[in-house]
Order: C-alpha cells, then structure tokens, then sequence
C-alpha cells in the first residue's frame, strides 16, 4: 500500500514569486546602503539583530560537518544545501503581556526552510506544533540539564531550552536538537521571530488587507473579527496568528493544522503588501520596516550578518514561485489525546527527500497519450483567500 502524500499549501505562482522577490530584496537593500556610503544605517540595522553566538555549544559535538564560508555579500553555503530553522516565539512575557499573560515560551510556529545545493527552487516544512515527538536531553546557560522525554509536543522543546531565564539561544538549541533527532535532517541555522515584532512590523507598514472569510471570535486570543474586506492592524495581526480555537469559520475545529491553512494564507497577504508598497523605492518606510524587523529576530551565528543574509538570498534570486514547495509534515490524530498528532509513516519519506536534496514532491508524469486533443488549463487565481478581489 502506497504512503499518502505530505499536506500541501496550494501554491499560487504568482504569489510565491512576489514572496521571493520580497525577501531578496529587503536582504539585499542594507548592503547597497552600506556600499552607497550609509554605513551608520547598515551598523544600527545589523546591531538590532540579537545573534546567538555560543549555540554550536548546546548543540553538541555528534552532527555532521560542514565546509561553509562567510566571505560578505557571499552565499557561504554556496555549492551545498542549506537547512534553515524558523520558529515564531509565542511569549506572553513584557511587552506581549498585552495579549494575555500565559507563563513560559512557546515556538508557536515551526517550520524548516530547505535551499538545495544548486538553489533552482525553496522547499518549506510546516512542523504542527502539537506534534508528539522524543525530546534529547538539553543543556542550559548554566551549565544544568532537562532530562530527556519519550514523548512531547514538539513546541515544548523551545520552553524547555528556555530554562528559568528564558534564553532564546538555549531555547533554540534544544528545538534544533529535537526536530535533528527525529528527522535525521540537520540544521544549519535557525531565525526565532517574536510575535510583538511581527505587530510592529505591520503597523510600520500601515496594515494588511486582508479578507475574512466568516466571522470569528476567540476569547482567548481576543480575535474578534467580521467577515470581508479588512485592514489588519499589527494587534489583529497577531491575534490572528494565534487563534486556534473559537467561534466561526473553522475555529470550532480547535486545529493547529487549519491555524497553520489561516498563517499561510495571512503571511501571502503580507508579503503582496510588500510587494505593493514598492519598498525599495521609499527608502524611509523601507529603513523603519528593516528597523522593526530586524529587531524582531534572533539568528544562528551565520545569519548574524546582514550581508549574510542577502548573500543567500542574491543566490535565489533566480527562482520563480512554481518553484516553491510548502508542505505540511504528514500527520495522523492520537487517539485520546485531544488536539495531538503524530507523524506518519509518510514523514520518513518526506524528510529522506530534505536529507538527499530531492524536491518534496515528485514532478507530474508528462502526458503518454498522443491525441490531439487538449484541455483548457484552468485560470491561476489572481488572488488568495486572505486578499478580497
């Protein structure tokens, strides 16, 4: 019997190229300050990035190695795959207190983004967070250790690493360590972004339209929205994130795999607003978007830079969106555990693929029959359903 294939965003080419243009092009916009003269602008920027500078060491030593470089405005993994870590912090400490206190730190969004090694295309691994996964035993800034755990929802990783004091390099190791483990993938880097910084970011920008499908209400999260046509502020923005469970649409579910549909469908509609605004031609709205977003991060040493980072992204800037792939990792409910999952045996083949540099997805066969007759193509959207036509 044949494994299921893993879950897929519908990919939207049009879209998906505006999301790698997007991205290129803030990467590579602080270097051309740097270069043009304004190197105050490109050191306050890259002085806002919290770098985790000693994670290699709460990684451990048993992981493969590595032959990267990082020569400025240079892809130091030129020639070789790259494995990048993304995790979205869901802190509720400081200034996220706002949103409602909850104790601890969470890695409300995990995702790995894959690069191969000629960079024709970009492969993204939605992680469910909810995921029952083993946990290794990590190591914390003071040297103590969380013993490790047979089974636990993956995000708990980033709480654990975390400690008593909260360290974002720990709390990252330890999420690193995790999702290594049981994939056999490694990771290269990681980008942990904070929610309260994905708000500014998108105040900054004057908001995002948005288009709500139904009517939602989330008491926990305090989302409170009406259907149609909307402007998302960086508050709503986050609310919206978060939301899992409530009332309308598809909230009475309580699905993080239908949250991870609605994050997908809002982040397209972020970077179309990108897009739109054209930042490289305000350079003062472009330096306080850079300004909030690079303060929102925290990276691996080799993301530490910003010429690093738009050294990566020039080597991408070759792909179109038909060759983006995001996928979800292939899940199955638990039984009498409410709201957990656990990964198939379609998994294995999905993280095999990132391992050996293969597409997540095979190609469509080619047509074998020799009729004449053809059928019409049907229309690309021209919208997703987080953008009102």
């Amino acid at each position: 019997m044949s494994t299921p294939p893993p879950a897929r965003h519908s990919r939207r080419p049009a879209r998906s190229h505006r999301v790698a243009v997007g991205v290129t092009a803030a990467l590579v916009a602080v270097p051309l300050f740097a270069a043009s003269g304004a190197f105050a602008v490109y050191q306050h920027l890259n002085h806002n990035i919290d770098t985790a500078t000693d994670v290699d060491k709460y990684l451990g030593t048993a992981r493969p190695t590595t032959t990267a470089t990082a020569d400025p405005l240079v892809d130091g993994y030129a020639g070789r795959p790259v494995n990048v870590l993304v995790m979205g912090i869901d802190s509720r400490a400081g200034k996220n207190k706002k949103f409602g206190y909850v104790p601890g730190m969470r890695a409300d969004s995990l995702f790995l983004v894959h690069l191969p090694a000629d960079r024709s295309r970009v492969d993204v691994v939605s992680i469910p967070r909810d995921s029952l996964l083993p946990r290794p035993e990590c190591t914390h800034a003071d040297g103590s250790t969380s013993p490790a755990s047979t089974s636990s929802i993956v995000n708990e990783s980033f709480e654990v690493g975390a400690g008593k004091d909260g360290n974002l390099t720990t709390a990252a190791a330890c999420t690193r360590k995790t999702v290594e483990a049981v994939t056999g993938v490694r990771t290269d880097e990681h980008v942990v972004v904070d929610m309260v910084g994905v708000g500014d970011v998108i105040d900054t920008l004057g908001g995002v339209p948005f288009c709500v499908p139904a009517k939602m209400d989330s008491k926990k999260s305090g989302l409170h929205v009406l259907p149609g046509k909307q402007v998302f502020d960086g508050r709503t923005s986050i609310q919206w994130l978060r939301t899992r469970t409530g009332v309308g649409g598809d909230l009475w579910i309580g699905s993080d795999l239908k949250r991870l549909d609605r994050q997908h469908d809002f982040l397209e509609a972020v970077a179309d607003k990108v897009h739109s605004e054209n930042l490289l031609g305000k350079p003062t709205t472009l330096l306080k978007v850079l300004d909030r977003a690079t303060k929102a991060i925290s990276v691996s040493p080799g993301l530490g830079d910003l010429r690093s980072m738009a050294g990566i992204a020039s080597g991408l800037r070759g792909v179109d969106g038909s060759d983006i792939e995001a996928v979800t990792v292939p899940t199955a409910s638990v039984p009498h555990q409410s709201g957990r999952v656990a990964w198939t045996s379609a998994a294995d083949d999905l993280w095999q693929r990132v391992a050996g540099d293969r597409p997540l997805v095979d190609p469509a066969p080619k047509p074998t029959s020799t009729s004449t007759h053809t059928t019409k193509a049907k229309p690309r959207p021209t919208t997703s359903p987080g953008v009102c036509g």
